[in-house]
This record gives structure tokens, C-alpha cells and sequence, in this order.
């Protein structure tokens, strides 16, 4: 790039190691500050990586020219040692094919069969709610959004202790793999003391609980219109369906991305809802309006405004995948800044989504500027990404967190017991203090 590109030395980032392992969000922050849209971070003696806040960019990279970039090495080679070569990991062809063979498995009306039974866990998993005291609700809607996934993919087919091990096994991998981000210095001893060796054999013990599900569906003969049934039955255009390799890859792939991303955003949106309690009135009196439990639940989901409104506007201050990484394979141009191939640049949609140029007031919590939907700002706004790698989950994960606020909001008023919402950032951004009191609704 230009030499004209801001730069934060290797020294700073040595000298701030500590916070940065801790929460690097503040430390980019002061550098966007300091330096504009775009800096260049040296993190080792011939290692850089540009960060970018900058929306044009942004979209030209993941959009308009998104045939020039790949993904970085954090997805295509660290994340691939834990979850295999699936959708979110894999490049080139492979990613085409796999992308055109799954899509219509999550079409909206391919998901219309998974409505019921993904609100019959989310009442299940609100069951075990305790009123009028003061609780953590993200270890609950952690096990939801687990859950939640679970019965989409497997029905009724998968025992508890399997699920639970593998819920353990997901959240442990991912905890090693930011350390391994974070701490690229210790990659070493990693290996020598055998935490690697470890986290690789917990994601072994993933993939043989897996192969058994699958053996036993295949041998049961029912079929259960879940996605495990869509994904067996989908076909490359050659006919040929995909190998067990791959289906426990995306199944894997699934679980990592379908329910971290879901429970982090879901929990952010109660603690605004807890303190603009306004909202949770909107939110009942909609519901009430559209009739209740009455209503068929695909309309429901589809023409639940409000709760949209609010949902997208939670995703926008505390986006669940709060960076977007990309390589540019060959050089490049954007404005005045020119790439030479092979650059890191990492995309804050963090920064990008609380940017003062792009948004009114982008500290606070205004869900009508989403009233028209959040196409209007396509351009600057992206919770799921964006351009033909955009998240395929995304109606899903949609539709999951419209029922979940439904539910919770039309039979439990929610009261803050924190005084700011806090976060931790790891792969995704999650939630710190989400102490909340529910009340029953009269």
C-alpha cells in the first residue's frame, strides 16, 4: 500500500499486548481516532494488517470486486484444524459448489418446516426461566440457540449427553483458537504443551458423535423434513451427494457459526429492551395486534416490523460477527490507496456500524431508523456480511430471534440489573454483565 497509509508501530502493539488480549476494540478504536478510516497495524517483524472502517471499502471488497479477495488464513487454515473445509471455511470452487448445493436448504420456505418445532424449544428452554430475581440470562439463551440448532438439524434423533459434550466441545475450541489469534508469539507452546494436541482431539471426539447420528438416520429409514434430511438429500449437478467428510464438516460449521452468533445477539437485545422498556410494550402490543397465538407462525415471523426494527438495531451497535477478514489475491486500487497482493485488511463492522458519518446518533438506541427495513442501508450496515458470501443462515437466524423476543416479551416484563452493557470480543462479540430480572406479565 502507499506509504501514506497511517501506521501504528510494532512497539505500540507490544505495549499494548495486554489490553489488547483483553479486549482489542478500545486500542483500534484510539487508532481510527487518531489516524482515519484505514491504518496499517505491524503485529511482527514482517507482519501487518490494514484495519479498516471505511463502508466504500468495505464494499467494494466484499461486493464489487469481490472476486479479487479471499478469505485470511484465521478461517482458511486456524478454523479448518477445528471445524473441517465447509461452507464458512472453504475458497474457490469449492466454496461455489458447496454454496449452490446447500442454498435451497435454507431457503425461507424450506425453513417454514422448521418453525414449529424451533418454537416448541424456545418455550422449552424459556421454561426454565426463574422470575423475580436477578440472573445471567446468557448461559439460557446459550443452551436455546444450541438447542435450537440441534432439533433444526437432528429432529429427535441426538441424545442429551452427546449434545451437551459437543456444546462443550464448540465453545472450548473456540476459546483456544483466540488464544492462538491473540497470542500468535505463544503459537509454540501451543504445541509443546500440548493444548493444541488436546483442542484437535476434543474436535475428533466431535466429528465420531456426529458420524453416529448420521449412520443412524441413514439406517432408520424416517424422515424427519429437518435439515439433516435436506442436507443428505442435496445433490451436486453431477447427482452425486455430498461425501460423509464434507456433511460432518457443515454440520460442524453449523453448530460454530449457527448458534454462538444467535445467543450473543439475542442476549445484547434483552439488555436493550431492559433498558428501553418502551420497546417491550411496542413489541406486546404488535404481537396482540397481529392475533396472538392465533396467528399461522410463518406470517407471524414475516410481518413482525417492530420486533425486526429492534432486532436489526441491536445487531447494529453489538454485531455478533463484528469483523470481516479479506486477502486480495491480485494488486489492487481503491481511491488513493493501492494494494499489493497478499494484504491483510480486517474490517471493523463494529466501528463501520457506529461510524459518526454514516449513522444519526450511532451511540444510541433508535430502532425506528430501521423502519423501512435495513436495505436502505445495504451500503454501511452488515450483521450477516455481505456480497455472495453473505451469511446463508441469516433467514434462519432471523426468524429464531423474532419467536425468542416474541416469546419472552409477551409473557415477562424485563427489568436491567447492570448499569452498562458490557462485552467480551473472541471470534464473535459476546455479551459480559447480562443481569436481568424477569417479571411476569399480568
Amino acid at each position: 500500500m502507499k506509504n501514506n497509509i497511517p501506521e501504528v508501530s510494532l512497539l505500540k502493539f507490544i505495549k499494548h499486548s495486554l489490553e489488547i488480549l483483553k479486549n482489542p476494540l478500545p486500542f483500534h478504536n484510539r487508532n481510527f481516532e487518531e489516524r482515519g478510516d484505514v491504518f496499517k497495524l505491524n503485529v511482527g517483524f514482517n507482519s501487518k494488517i490494514y484495519f479498516s472502517r471505511d463502508a466504500g471499502l468495505a464494499q467494494y471488497v466484499l461486493q464489487k470486486n469481490q472476486r479479487n479477495y479471499v478469505k485470511s488464513k484465521i478461517q482458511t487454515v486456524d478454523l479448518v484444524k477445528y471445524v473441517g473445509e465447509g461452507l464458512l471455511t472453504s475458497e474457490g470452487d469449492k466454496w461455489k459448489k458447496q454454496r449452490k448445493m446447500m442454498q435451497p436448504a435454507f431457503h425461507k420456505k424450506q425453513l417454514q418446516n422448521l418453525l414449529t418445532g424451533m418454537q416448541d424449544t424456545i418455550i422449552s428452554e424459556f421454561s426454565k426461566v426463574e422470575t423475580n430475581k436477578t440472573i445471567d440470562l446468557f448461559p439460557l439463551l446459550n443452551d436455546l440457540a444450541f438447542q435450537t440448532v440441534v432439533k433444526s438439524l437432528f429432529t429427535q434423533a441426538a441424545n442429551s449427553k452427546d449434545m451437551e459434550r459437543l456444546q462443550y466441545i464448540t465453545e472450548a475450541n473456540q476459546r483456544m483458537l483466540v488464544k492462538e489469534l491473540r497470542q500468535p508469539y505463544l503459537g509454540w507452546w501451543f504445541k509443546i504443551g500440548g493444548a493444541l494436541k488436546k483442542h484437535l482431539k476434543l474436535s475428533e471426539e466431535a466429528r465420531t458423535i456426529l458420524k453416529g447420528i448420521v449412520a443412524e438416520r441413514k439406517a432408520s429409514g424416517h424422515r424427519f423434513d429437518d435439515l439433516l434430511d435436506m442436507l443428505l438429500e442435496t445433490k451436486y449437478d453431477d447427482g452425486k451427494g455430498m461425501s460423509e467428510t464434507q456433511l460432518i464438516d457443515e454440520i460442524l460449521i453449523i453448530f460454530t457459526a449457527g448458534h454462538e452468533t444467535t445467543s450473543n445477539a439475542l442476549t445484547f437485545t434483552f439488555q436493550l429492551l431492559a433498558k428501553h422498556p418502551e420497546w417491550q410494550d411496542k413489541i406486546y402490543d404488535e404481537w396482540s395486534e397481529l392475533g396472538g397465538d392465533d396467528t399461522d407462525l410463518m406470517t407471524r415471523v414475516s410481518t413482525s416490523k417492530i420486533c425486526q426494527q429492534v432486532l436489526e438495531e441491536s445487531m447494529r451497535l453489538y454485531p455478533p460477527a463484528y469483523f470481516i477478514d479479506r486477502v486480495n489475491v491480485e494488486a489492487d486500487r481503491f481511491n488513493d490507496m493501492v494494494f499489493e497482493p497478499g494484504c491483510n485488511l480486517l474490517f471493523s463492522v463494529y466501528e463501520i456500524h457506529r461510524h459518526p458519518k454514516l449513522w444519526t446518533n450511532p451511540e444510541s438506541f433508535f430502532p425506528e431508523r430501521f423502519a423501512d427495513g435495513g436495505r436502505q442501508f445495504s451500503a454501511q450496515y452488515f450483521p450477516f456480511g455481505a456480497g455472495p458470501r453473505k451469511c446463508i443462515g441469516n433467514n434462519f437466524a432471523m426468524f429464531e430471534m423474532i419467536i425468542a423476543v416474541t416469546e419472552l416479551v409477551k409473557n415477562y416484563k424485563i427489568q436491567p440489573k447492570f448499569d452498562e452493557i458490557d462485552i467480551t470480543p473472541l471470534i464473535t462479540l459476546k455479551p459480559k454483565n447480562a443481569f436481568l430480572r424477569l417479571e411476569k406479565r399480568n
